[in-house]
């Protein structure tokens, strides 16, 4: 079946519809991996989104359940410039085409990527309508037009507490805003005991239960929106409990403290995007997935100070705070899907948590 792409500029794409026959509207935004698709559709950050995959051939090692970084698709739509007939891999439960149907998810494969991502990356981020039928097109653009993600993070956190590793020598309270599990798997190898709490949690409860340290995780949406979460961590930021954010947590943790946001052209999403730590002078590569940023010169350089950089466009990657034991990053050190020369990160906080255990004793 046919299928198009609307942008809200006009631009039509054509396609062969795949995944669940649905009409959605969403953000258009590309990624620009090789490889990861399956991390990347469970990515709770793409809620409200529609991905352009560049990589040309997606689909062609299945789909691994195990590989999931959430318990399904919060993206809206899927755009893909080729669809792998057959998947090779003897991990692979079934194809990428199923994957979306049973998600309800619409895609669309044959698609120009190259040409679309191009408009995306010299016009900007764009909202666009995936249909079968462009017959009613001022109706379309009326629709497209009136899109908005909106407060999404209450849609993707945890609707409970749970708890992962009981009995590990170190507590750890990890913030929900839409996290991808391996956050939770890396402060697992590293001897954490993680409880994970729903966005909309209180402050008072999370410091009831005496953590040795918080993490502020990704998620999707407007930072500036949080406006809950963003008052709870002031108050957080009030302990002397270590924390570390990630992504979106990092853009709270800077709100919360008087920095402002804004939004990038186009984003950063893929796990190839180039990161200097000035701390070490060296340049990692990285996986990001976000369309705000951290503005500069809105950071008070007496409670905090840039730590990393991105070399792509030089915008904020990682904040260190003045007098706390609190830093922030803007990618994504659990990776998945992406390279782990930033999972150092992990090991910085909780090294930083087992030097102020000890110093407690």
């Amino acid at each position: 079946m046919v299928g198009y792409l609307v942008l809200e500029n006009g631009e039509i794409f054509e396609g062969e519809r795949i995944g669940y026959n649905i009409d959605t509207a969403c953000e258009v935004v590309f990624n620009t991996g090789m490889a990861g698709y399956i991390e990347t559709f469970t990515d709770p950050s793409y809620a409200g989104q529609g991905i352009v995959m560049t990589y040309p051939l997606i689909g062609n090692y299945g789909i691994i359940p195990e590989d999931y970084e959430s318990n399904g698709i919060y993206a809206k739509a899927v755009f893909i410039h080729e669809l792998a007939e057959f998947e090779s891999n003897f991990r692979s439960k079934f194809n990428l085409d199923k994957f979306l149907r049973d998600y309800k998810i619409p895609g669309l494969t044959d698609v120009n990527t190259r040409k679309l991502t191009k408009i995306l990356r010299d016009a900007g981020t764009m909202r666009g309508y995936l249909t079968s039928n462009i017959n009613n097109i001022d109706e379309i653009m009326e629709t497209i037009k009136k899109y908005d993600i909106g407060k999404i993070v209450d849609k993707v956190t945890s609707k409970e507490v749970q708890i992962y590793g009981r009995r590990k020598p170190i507590r750890i309270a990890l913030m929900d805003y839409g996290m991808k599990h391996n956050i939770v798997n890396s402060l697992l190898k590293r001897g954490a005991e993680v409880t994970v709490f729903p966005a909309d949690t209180p402050a008072e409860k999370v410091i009831a239960i005496k953590p040795d340290g918080i993490m502020l995780s990704n998620g999707p949406g407007n930072p500036e929106e949080c406006t809950f979460q963003i008052n709870t961590i002031k108050k957080l930021y009030q302990t002397d409990i270590p924390i570390l954010g990630i992504c979106l947590g990092h853009q709270l943790m800077a709100l919360a403290n008087g920095a402002r946001t804004a939004k990038l052209k186009y984003g950063h999403r893929g796990p190839n995007h180039p990161v200097k730590d000035l701390k070490e002078n060296r340049v990692h590569i990285t996986s990001q997935n976000h369309g705000y940023y951290v503005v500069e010169n809105s950071v008070n350089p007496k409670i905090a100070e840039v730590s990393h950089i991105n070399l792509n466009d030089g915008t904020v990657e990682g904040l260190r705070y003045k007098n706390k034991d609190i830093f922030t990053v803007q990618f994504h050190p659990e990776a998945c899907p992406g390279p782990e020369d930033t999972a150092y990160i992990f090991d910085e906080f909780i090294d930083l948590i087992k030097e102020k255990k000890d110093a407690k004793k």
